[in-house]
C-alpha cells in the first residue's frame, strides 16, 4: 500500500499529542513529590507543539486548572494549535 503525504502528517501530530500529554503528567507527578518542577513558559510551547493532547492531561490530571494567568495563556495557545493544525490541514488536502 503507498504512503501518502497525509500518513506522515498524522503520524507527526500523533506523536505531538502524545509529547504534550507526557510533558504535563510528568510535571504533575513531579508536582505531587515535590520535586523541581517544569517552567510554564515550557508547558506552554509543548501547549503548542500537542495542544490537544496538553489539554487532556491537564484536565484529566486537574492539573493547573486554577492557577491565572496560565490557565488563560494556555487556553490561547491551544487554540493557536488547533488553527495550525486546520491549516496544515488545508495546505495537505489542497
Amino acid at each position: 500500500m503507498p504512503i501518502s503525504n497525509l500518513d506522515p502528517a498524522l503520524i507527526a501530530i500523533l506523536c505531538a499529542e502524545i509529547l504534550g500529554f507526557v510533558a504535563f503528567a510528568r510535571d504533575k507527578q513531579k508536582a505531587k513529590a515535590g520535586l523541581w518542577r517544569t517552567p510554564e513558559a515550557t508547558l506552554l510551547m509543548f501547549g503548542l507543539i500537542g495542544g490537544l493532547g496538553a489539554w487532556m492531561a491537564q484536565h484529566l490530571l486537574r492539573h493547573k486548572t486554577r492557577k491565572e494567568p496560565f490557565r488563560t495563556q494556555f487556553g490561547l495557545v491551544v487554540v493557536l494549535h488547533l488553527i495550525l493544525l486546520a491549516a496544515g490541514a488545508a495546505w495537505i488536502i489542497l
